[in-house]
C-alpha cells in the first residue's frame, strides 16, 4: 500500500473516530502489519466460512473486522484469516484448500458483479432491491432518519 493511502486511511480513522460515539481503532496496525490495499483475501474468507455453513458469514465479517480494527492483526494475510476460521471453530484445513480454490474466486467474482450491476460502487454501501430494481440509498451512521426518510 503506498504511503500516501496508509496517511489517507489513518486520517480516516481519526475523523470517525472523532464522528462516531464509541468507535475506536488499533492503529498500532500501521506500525506491526504490513499495509496491502486489497480485500480480496478477506472477501474470500467469508466465502469460505459460508461454504461450511451460512451462519458463519456474519461471525467472519465480524471476526476480520475485529482483527483489522482492533487487535492489529492483517486480513490481507493468509495466516490470519487461517487462524481466525480456526478460532471461530471452522474446519482449518477445509478453509485454507478453498479459500485459494477456483470456485471461491469464481464466487467473489460473482458477488462483486452483482454488487456492480446494483450500483454499489463505494464501500459500505446500502442498496434497495424492489421489485428486480436497485437503488443505492444514502445514509448516515449518526441519523437512522436519513435512511427511514427514504422508506416512506
Amino acid at each position: 500500500m503506498p504511503l500516501e493511502m496508509q496517511t489517507y486511511l489513518q486520517k480516516t480513522w481519526r475523523t470517525i473516530e472523532q464522528r462516531v460515539p464509541g468507535t475506536r481503532f488499533n492503529f498500532a496496525f500501521w506500525e506491526e502489519c504490513q499495509p496491502r490495499r486489497s480485500t480480496y483475501p478477506a472477501c474470500r474468507a467469508v466465502i469460505s466460512a459460508r461454504n461450511q455453513g451460512a451462519q458463519f458469514e456474519g461471525p467472519m465479517i465480524l471476526v476480520i473486522q475485529h482483527a483489522y480494527y482492533l487487535h492489529a492483526r492483517n486480513p490481507s494475510d493468509d495466516d490470519t484469516l487461517i487462524d481466525l476460521a480456526d478460532e471461530m471453530g471452522l474446519d482449518r484445513e477445509r478453509f485454507a484448500n478453498e479459500l485459494h480454490s477456483r470456485e471461491t474466486r469464481n464466487a467473489l467474482m460473482e458477488e462483486i458483479t452483482l454488487g456492480q450491476r446494483m450500483g454499489a460502487h463505494g464501500f459500505p454501501s446500502l442498496v434497495l432491491e424492489s421489485g428486480g430494481a436497485y437503488q443505492v440509498l444514502p445514509y448516515d451512521y449518526l441519523d437512522p432518519r436519513v435512511v427511514l426518510k427514504q422508506l416512506t
